[in-house]
């Protein structure tokens, strides 16, 4: 069996052939037929960096430990100041000490400072020491990890892992389009025949406008909760969801049976925005419960009729999040368990991307050979 540095420079050294290889076992699967073609769940997991969370500095994590620094150097002079009226020698010893201390101190706080002006200068406003690409990120469940944001592609047939991705972005938001159209192109191939649809199920944290328009684009159905994050509700008025949209007419029937008509149409943040409103609402019995300005104001994005076919398909679809579970946590629980429940071996995202492909490699191998058997896939190895 090769020791520890045997398998660390061969990871090292073979970066690059690793993913490699893992893209084409990720072939040779589709080859022989071992994906569904029409299905698969996307979901992102931290896995821990081999930075320790003192080793990372963000403005506030480094804020908050100047601040006790500095609590800490004002405390000491108070000691200071007593042992002056000490005898010449206990004084001696003690202000020496004292000294030494409030010295380290003000050294740490030197320290500080500069790693503070470090992250001012960083574009993502965060310093990690030990390997400065990873990130502090939130965890699901609460609190925070120092790591990567691994995101997987997992298909509803065997559940492969078609696709994945190793990034250091802190949300899920903005990876759903970029994984579902590699996932698709991994599972069909460059010269796909399938007209079948392609679906892809994610959580509520994948949720973005922009995101889903651009699947229906690429001929994707994208099945994602959206949340409500306008807090109309909890005021106690109308949500944008109670407003229907009559395509036909382009306009909006409120929940008092009145029209919002088109009234103009801007751009924000590069986004064409059309606005509509009804002349009704400064006189309706239900005003109280829909706006406190003038007029409940309605804004439709250019992509809005994509999110709304991407609802009305989460609705035909109702059992899709309990399937996502059943998909994405299967292979993301193996490989932790695999891994020890312990961090990234490397340093630096390249590594870590070679570091995860060999164990989704390993993944899927062993799915193929659970599947098929060794002596399938040597005999369809030799056929090819």
């Amino acid at each position: 069996m090769p020791d520890f540095k045997t398998i660390a420079d061969f990871r090292k050294d073979n970066r690059k052939a690793i993913q490699r290889v893992c893209r084409e076992f990720v072939e040779l699967c589709r080859e022989f037929d071992l994906y569904s073609r029409t299905l698969v769940a996307i979901d992102g997991s931290k896995f821990k960096a081999v930075n320790s969370r003192d080793k990372n500095f963000t403005r506030k994590s480094v804020a908050r430990r100047i601040k006790k620094t500095e609590a800490n150097i004002e405390l000491r002079q108070i000691p200071l100041d007593a042992a002056d009226k000490e005898e010449p020698e206990i004084r001696e010893i003690t202000t020496k000490e004292l000294k030494h201390k409030i010295a380290s101190m003000e050294a740490k706080l030197e320290a500080l400072n500069e790693r503070a002006r470090e992250v001012e200068a960083d574009p993502d406003k965060q310093v990690s020491v030990t390997d400065p690409d990873a990130r502090s990120m939130m965890k699901p469940g609460g609190g925070s990890v120092v790591g990567y944001n691994v995101q997987t592609a997992v298909d509803s047939k065997h559940h492969l892992i078609p696709y994945h991705e190793v990034t250091n972005a802190p949300s899920d938001r903005g990876q759903l389009s970029g994984m579902a159209g590699e996932a698709k192109a991994a599972t069909r191939g460059e010269h796909d025949e399938n007209t079948q649809s392609f679906t892809v199920v994610a959580d509520p944290g994948y949720y973005k406008g922009e995101e889903i328009a651009q699947c229906y684009r690429s001929g994707i159905r994208a099945l994602v909760p959206k949340v409500d994050t306008s807090g109309k509700r909890h005021k106690g008025e109308f949500p944008r969801t109670d407003f229907i949209y009559d395509a036909k007419q382009d306009e909006y029937r409120c929940p008092a049976g009145e029209r919002a008509v088109y009234r103009f149409t801007s751009k924000e943040a590069g986004k064409v925005i059309r606005r509509y409103w009804s002349s009704a609402c400064p006189r309706c019995r239900l005003k109280p419960q829909c706006t406190s300005g003038k007029n409940r104001r309605i804004s439709r994005s250019e992509d809005e009729h994509w999110l709304e076919q991407a609802q009305a398909d989460l609705k035909q679809h109702p059992d899709a999040m309990r399937e996502r579970k059943k998909l994405v946590e299967h292979p993301y629980g193996t490989i932790k368990h695999w891994m020890g429940s312990t961090h990234f071996l490397m340093k630096r995202l390249p590594n870590v991307k070679a570091e995860m492909s060999l164990h989704v490699l390993a993944w899927n191998m062993k799915r193929a050979i659970s599947v098929l058997g060794v002596p399938a896939i040597l005999e369809k190895l030799e056929a090819t």
